[in-house]
């Protein structure tokens, strides 16, 4: 019985992990290869945002809304969660994030004139940058990018569960990301959002890849040793007041 119901969770996270990533793809990504002249820069940051608000209240409860393996990746360096899981999340991410972009890529094509060789909302510097940023700067910028959204995930989290409001800050630090990075980039901060998209668009968007895997899950492994200073285990998660102790109110002083 004890191993049935371990197996049904299993299939519960992996099968939402596998659904985020594909709906986070398909419409954070959709975003900006169907509807990206229309809306803008900012409507493609709202769009990953508020997405990722939607996944972070639906899926949370389930399996943390990870969606994203440099969150999986601090999580498991927070000892949230074990090595199989996290093995686990990664596989159902870039799947997910892989048939996401096959069912957006089955719906670009039904657009004429729209462009997706290279392209397809995926990430690159140098001719591939809006800036034109060189490699240096985007490995850096998609670093510190990926280490706030991680870094904002574990603070607000409990364990690995979204509860609460917790999804409002996280669909915040998403968009705020996207609303910098997109001009630089393009936003990766998320391995499988760039894996998908780019074995669709091909040519220098598989060269590029590297950078959009690589500098992320640095990101997310500094978020995760930073939060253990800031928010060490077994300790208060608020100690300003402590430190600086409040004037008390001349009513109270009576």
């Amino acid at each position: 019985m004890e191993k049935t119901e371990t197996s049904t969770i299993l299939t519960r996270t992996v099968v939402s992990e596998f659904l985020g990533t594909l709906l986070l793809v398909f419409f954070g990504v959709g975003s900006a290869v169907l509807a990206g002249e229309y809306i803008g820069t900012f409507g493609i940051a709202l769009a990953f945002g508020f997405t990722m608000l939607a996944l972070a209240y639906a899926l949370g409860p389930i399996s943390g809304c990870h969606i994203n393996p440099a969150v999986t990746l601090g999580m498991l360096l927070a000892r949230r969660i074990t090595l199989r899981t996290a093995a686990e999340y990664w596989i159902a991410q870039v799947v997910g994030a892989i048939v996401g972009a096959a069912l957006l890529f089955l719906v670009a094509k039904q657009v004429p004139g729209l462009q997706t060789h290279g392209t397809f909302g995926t990430n690159g510097w140098g001719d591939r940058s809006a800036v034109h940023i060189n490699l240096g700067g985007a490995f850096v910028a998609e670093m510190v990018m990926t280490f706030l959204f991680v870094f904002v995930v574990l603070a607000v989290t409990h364990k690995v569960a979204v509860t609460g409001f917790d999804g409002l800050p996280i669909g915040l630090a998403l968009a705020t990301v996207h609303l910098i990075g997109l001009p630089l980039d393009g936003t990766s901060v998320n391995p499988a959002r760039s894996i998908g998209p780019a074995l669709f668009a091909g040519g220098a968007a598989i060269t590029q890849l590297w950078l959009f895997i690589i500098a992320p899950l640095i990101g997310g492994a500094i978020a995760a040793v930073v939060h253990q200073i800031t928010h060490p285990l077994h300790e208060p998660a608020v100690i300003a007041d402590e430190m600086f102790p409040r004037e008390p109110e001349p009513d109270e002083r009576a």
